[in-house]
């Protein structure tokens, strides 16, 4: 069973909105464009400069990052972005969903940009395919909505006699739509009842997990949200509270204590992004790198969680774990 490894958190003053040190003469320049919060996303912002690192590029050294972080407010994102292209960065790294990415392509036709998330990239435009990208953008995605059925499958197994499975959703991210039909649609096939929640800021949690009691749901299905992941700490806290089982969509929120997850390792998403960035610094074009896949997902349990809960995890279950947290 892996153990945790632990990642430093970075300095607060490298995850200001903006940056305001000195730029090493004649470095290049990258704007970072988030959708989330620094504190939330201290440990990604590591895993992409990781990348970086991987071919040469050190934050500081010979490279320059301009962070700018929406928090979870879209309508900040075309600000941000005329800001970053104004400054004609080299590159612009998208993340947090797949709002930064759609902002930024409609923005610049010419400055290249690295994304990540869960969001089909060639349905919503960003790309003409995913091996043959085309225009200016390429990216890694953990499609994570693809996965929806195997993790309410899971919760399933988990919670048998759940009657009603809450699902939290972010209605102001452009992936809720695609979300939801799957989640709707797994739902269906199995004989799941199901009701949707919705959250679009951080001041609208505690309210939500008072409609959950109030409604009686057995489970919580957290959707693949930046605002949910980089709030993480504080969605698991409140699901201990009240003593409710949660699926959640990344390795993160069980390491912070969720029940369980299933998907992609998002550290490793982020750390391709860091050298698809490098690679397009040395010259390379988003034309010509496939946007990249993950070619594994785990499972990961927290066995303290489900004994605190009182779920009893199947033998089988343990078997199918990709990781078991004690």
């Amino acid at each position: 069973m892996r153990r945790r490894d632990f990642i430093s958190v970075i300095a607060s003053s490298a995850l200001l909105p903006t940056t305001a040190r000195a730029q090493p003469s004649g470095s290049p320049v990258v704007g970072y464009l988030a959708n989330a919060s620094p504190a939330g996303f201290a440990e990604f912002v590591a895993a992409f400069r990781n990348g970086l690192r991987e071919l040469g590029y050190t934050e500081g050294q010979n490279v320059t990052i301009e962070y700018r972080w929406a928090e979870g407010d879209h309508d900040r994102l075309p600000a941000f972005t005329a800001d970053l292209v104004s400054r004609r960065v080299a590159v612009i790294v998208a993340t947090g969903g797949g709002a930064p990415a759609l902002v930024a392509k409609a923005a610049t036709m010419t400055i290249p940009i690295v994304f990540t998330g869960g969001t089909d990239p060639v349905a919503t435009g960003l790309v003409a395919s995913l091996s043959r990208p085309g225009g200016n953008a390429t990216g890694v995605i953990s499609i994570a909505n693809e996965l929806t059925t195997k993790r309410l499958a899971l919760l399933r197994e988990l919670v048998p006699k759940a009657d009603l499975v809450a699902v939290l959703s972010n209605p102001a991210s452009p992936d809720a739509a695609g979300q939801l039909k799957d989640i709707l649609q797994a739902a269906q096939a199995v004989g799941q009842r199901v009701e949707i929640f919705k959250v679009e800021r951080e001041d609208e949690f505690e309210p939500a997990f008072a409609a959950i009691l109030e409604r009686r749901a057995a489970a919580i299905f957290v959707s693949a949200d930046p605002l949910f992941t980089s709030q993480r700490t504080r969605l698991v806290a409140l699901a201990a509270r009240h003593q409710i089982p949660a699926s959640y969509s990344f390795r993160d929120f069980a390491l912070a204590g969720g029940l369980t997850s299933y998907g992609a390792n998002l550290l490793d998403v982020h750390r391709r992004a860091g050298i698809y960035a490098a690679r397009i610094l040395k010259g390379e074009k988003p034309a010509d790198l496939p946007v990249l896949q993950p070619t594994k997902f785990d499972l990961v349990i927290n066995l303290r969680t489900a004994s605190t809960l009182g779920i009893e995890v199947s033998a089988s279950l343990l078997a199918l774990a990709d990781e078991v947290i004690e």
